[in-house]
This record gives C-alpha cells, sequence and structure tokens, in this order.
C-alpha cells in the first residue's frame, strides 16, 4: 500500500460523531495530554450546557469541539483539542467547520491559543480582545477591610444575577448561570438597595475559579473578589481577566501570577455590554 493510500485509510477511520457522556474519559485523556487543567466534572457540566463533536478512532476520541448557546443570536466555543500524535491532518478544521455548522447562523465568541489562531482567522474569526490568564494561592488580600456592600448571594438575587450578566457580556447565559450557582459561591454587591456587581466562585480545575464577574468599576470587581478569597483561604485560584479589566498588578500584587494570555476571537457581530455593568472576569475560556 502506498504512503497516500495508507493515510486516506486513516482518514476514513476517523469519525465525526455529535459529543456524548460516553466520551467523557477520552475527552478527559485529551485534556490531560495538553497540560488543561480539566476534571471530570468540569467536562461534565461543559457537555450538560452545551454540545458539540468529537473525532474518533477506533473507539478512541482523537479530537473534541464544543459549544454553548447563548439565545438564538450568541454562542461561545471552546475546548477545541486535537491528539497531539495526529495534529497537522486537518482534524481541527473538520471539527470546527461542523461546530460552525450547527452553531451558526449565532455569532460565535472563542479565546484561541497562539498555535489556534490561523484556524480561526482562515474560518472569518476576527481578534476583538486579550484574556489573562492568573494564578496561583493568593496572600492575604488585606490591609483594608473588606467592603459592606458585598454579601453571599441568596437565591432571590438570581434574576439581578441574570441582569447584572446580560448587561456586562450582552448574552443571554440564564440556564448556564442556573447550573453554576448550584455547586458555587455567590457574592452580590448592593449599593443604594440596588444589586450592582456579582462574582461566582467554583470548584474547576486544580483548585477554584472566580468568575463571571461583573460590576460597574474595578474598585466593585476587587471588592466582590476580595469577599470570594477570603472565603477560599489558602486554596489554589484562578482568575481569567481580560486586558482591559485594570486588576492584573493587583491580582499579581497578592500572590495570582499572570501566566499565560488567551486571545478573544469572534466570528459576526460581537455581543455589546449595555451597562452600566460590565464583565471583569469570565467563567471560563470555553464558557466566556
Amino acid at each position: 500500500m502506498t504512503t497516500a493510500a495508507a493515510e486516506d485509510r486513516v482518514h476514513e477511520d476517523v469519525v465525526l460523531l455529535p459529543f456524548a457522556r460516553s466520551h467523557l474519559e477520552g475527552a478527559l485523556r485529551l485534556s490531560q495530554e495538553m497540560s488543561w487543567p480539566y476534571r471530570i466534572e468540569d467536562w461534565d457540566v461543559a457537555l450538560q450546557l452545551g454540545r458539540g463533536f468529537v473525532l474518533e478512532r477506533a473507539g478512541a476520541v482523537i479530537g473534541t469541539a464544543a459549544w454553548w448557546p447563548y439565545g438564538d443570536t450568541h454562542a461561545s466555543a471552546g475546548m477545541i483539542i486535537v491528539a497531539k500524535a495526529v495534529q497537522g491532518r486537518g482534524y481541527g478544521a473538520r471539527l470546527m467547520d461542523a461546530l460552525l455548522t450547527s452553531a451558526r447562523p449565532r455569532t460565535v465568541a472563542l479565546n484561541s491559543t497562539a498555535e489556534g489562531i490561523a484556524l480561526y482567522r482562515r474560518r472569518g474569526f476576527v481578534p476583538i480582545g486579550v484574556i489573562h490568564q492568573h494564578q496561583g494561592i493568593p496572600s492575604e488580600t488585606g490591609g483594608s477591610p473588606r467592603s459592606n456592600l458585598v454579601r453571599p448571594m441568596a437565591a432571590s438575587d438570581f434574576d439581578a444575577i441574570v441582569r447584572l450578566d446580560r448587561e456586562a457580556t450582552g448574552w443571554e447565559r440564564q440556564r448556564m448561570l442556573d447550573r453554576l450557582v448550584q455547586n458555587a459561591d455567590g457574592y452580590v454587591l448592593h449599593r443604594d438597595g440596588i444589586a450592582r456587581g456579582y462574582a461566582i466562585s467554583r470548584l474547576f480545575g486544580r483548585g477554584h475559579v472566580i468568575g463571571p464577574v461583573a460590576a460597574e468599576s474595578p474598585t466593585d470587581a476587587r471588592a466582590l473578589i476580595e469577599a470570594a478569597l477570603a472565603r477560599l483561604g489558602g486554596r489554589f485560584v484562578r482568575i481569567d481577566t481580560s486586558a482591559a479589566s485594570q486588576l492584573g498588578p493587583w491580582l499579581e500584587s497578592i500572590g495570582l501570577q499572570h501566566v499565560s494570555d488567551a486571545t478573544t476571537m469572534t466570528l459576526g457581530m460581537p455581543a455589546q455590554s449595555t451597562g452600566p455593568a460590565r464583565s471583569f472576569a469570565i467563567a471560563n475560556q470555553s464558557f466566556g
């Protein structure tokens, strides 16, 4: 058999399938190969909230791609992985084309590694921002007392949180927020009797992630994050912020080092913040 014929046979043996719970263990192994810190629980939540595709060969998952609908007009995409041994064979393109066929005509946003930018550009995505990943075991955040405007989230706050999130992101994410708060600590900042900001802190990856965080100012965002950090003590924490958040220097000063960047890209008209709340930290780099 010629080399070209053997290569064709390999491609024929690779099948594209809807992402199902039976693929979770294989997806976890892929993310571990890439040193991405997802737990099986993180993959499971992602699949519950979204949809996607896997590439499978001889029963083994060799690629994944997922997306999450935010109403009928917007979506985010992520968890796009191809096994190292089969990279460079067009499998990433195959996954993305299937994802976009499924998600469009929604505007699709994603956060790309440096390696993925060319793939997304070829499909019309354009860069619109940068995400800074901060992580570590925080030192004391103190000096100043924590804001008395922040209190733990109550069930009665949920509608206000959905409103704040919509203002900050332009996305309709009620279902996702409902799922995230089920196993999380939430915090709400009130001023003049009105909810002005919120933060969610939950188990994710190597420890806890604080995000989303929506607030009207960096000062309010910091107060919400400080409340979440006070509850976590000396645990490992990750916070993904936009480059425009103005939180980076403070996060580094408390031991949450800036360890990597991702490029935010969009295909279609980006969602717009309607304010006054805006996004200061994202749920994770897949959900946005």
